[in-house]
This record gives structure tokens, C-alpha cells and sequence, in this order.
């Protein structure tokens, strides 16, 4: 089994002990926000099966979800809007997103582990290539953050039953890009994003 405590153990070694694992979930979809994680998880924290969000089964996803949200020394969700993806585009957003969740823990993180990205921030930190795959930290962070969005998704499926969101969470799979064609788009639709903005230019809305 990979060990995704090689980057914490690092850290540890040099006297920091709260190492806050960064992700994003959302950068693909037509549809709603991109949400970010930054998790604190205890020491020489384990949770067995633990691993990047994409390789687990949505049950699984949810399990440890709990799991993490009550073990986690401190966690914040960072979450950017559709209009403002549009705005500053989806790169920028996702930032805009990993800062806030930054933020918003409570406990201040001495060091940060992103997945792929580099923040402007006073806290020292590491980017790390396919990072939710490497860093248990990271890893954590992965699963809250797409629970997070998924249920949000869910939710919004509710009121728009037509595009399939329950299953395809905003992507751009044949049913969502069928309906976008049908019943036209909504609020929660990236306006910038390819199909939503050629259906736009057919439509001259």
C-alpha cells in the first residue's frame, strides 16, 4: 500500500504539527460552484482506505466524510459561485475557493499541502502534483470537499430534476447536454463554459 504520509511526516520532523491538506472539487462542470477543503487532520493520523475522492464509491465517500469531520482537528469549506467562475475564470476561482477555505478554519494551518496548486498566502506550503493521491492530508480534504458539493448538487437536482444532477453532478454527460438543449439553461449554469455558451449564441439570449 502507497504511504500518503510521506509530505506530513516531512513536515512533522521539522517541528510543525498542524498541516492542512488542500482540494477542490467542481473545476468540469456546466453547472454551480467549485468547492475547496483545507483539512487539519490529528498526528500520524489513520484511516484505512483513505485515498483520493475519484477512486472511491460515492457510500464510501460519505462514510469517511463523517468520519473526517469529526476527527479532523479543524477543516474549512471554501465555496465560489458560477457567476464569479464566469467572471474570473474557473483557475482563478478555484484560488479564490482554497483561500477561503483557509479561512474559514478555525484553527490556523502552520503549513499547507495543495493538490497541484499555488496559493498567495503567508503560510508556507507545498504543491503537489495529483497531491489527493499522495498526501493523506490532501486526501481528506478531497472527500469533504466533493461530499460537500455533491450533496449540493443533489439538492439542486430537486428543483431541476430535468438535467440529471443527482447522478451526473453538473458534468457534461450526454443526458445534462440533451436537457441544456430542451429546457434551455439556469442560473447555476456556468455561462462561460463551452455548451452552456454556444447554446447561448444559438439562442442570442
Amino acid at each position: 500500500m502507497e504511504d500518503l504520509y510521506i509530505f506530513e511526516r516531512e513536515l512533522i520532523k521539522d517541528g510543525i504539527t498542524l498541516i492542512g491538506g488542500i482540494d477542490e472539487v467542481g473545476r468540469g462542470p456546466l453547472v454551480g460552484p467549485v468547492v475547496a477543503c483545507c483539512c487539519i487532520l490529528p498526528l500520524n493520523y489513520k484511516l484505512k482506505g483513505l485515498t483520493d475522492s475519484k477512486k472511491l464509491s460515492e457510500k464510501k465517500r460519505e462514510e469517511f466524510y463523517d468520519i473526517l469531520i469529526h476527527d479532523a482537528i479543524s477543516y474549512g469549506i471554501g465555496i465560489i459561485d458560477e457567476a464569479t467562475i464566469d467572471e474570473v475564470n474557473i483557475y482563478e476561482a478555484t484560488k479564490l475557493a482554497m483561500l477561503e477555505a483557509v479561512k474559514n478554519c478555525k484553527v490556523k494551518p502552520e503549513h499547507l499541502l495543495i493538490d497541484a496548486m499555488r496559493l498567495d498566502t503567508d503560510i508556507k506550503s507545498t504543491s503537489i502534483i495529483k497531491g489527493d493521491a499522495k498526501s493523506l492530508s490532501i486526501a481528506a480534504a478531497s472527500v469533504i470537499a466533493k461530499v460537500t458539493r455533491d450533496r449540493m448538487l443533489i439538492e439542486l437536482d430537486k428543483k431541476y430534476p430535468m438535467y440529471d444532477f443527482k447522478h451526473n453532478k453538473g458534468y457534461p454527460t450526454k443526458k445534462h447536454l440533451e436537457a441544456i438543449n430542451e429546457y434551455g439553461i439556469i442560473k447555476e449554469h456556468r455561462r462561460s463554459y463551452g455548451p452552456v455558451k454556444e447554446y447561448l449564441e444559438r439562442v442570442k439570449i
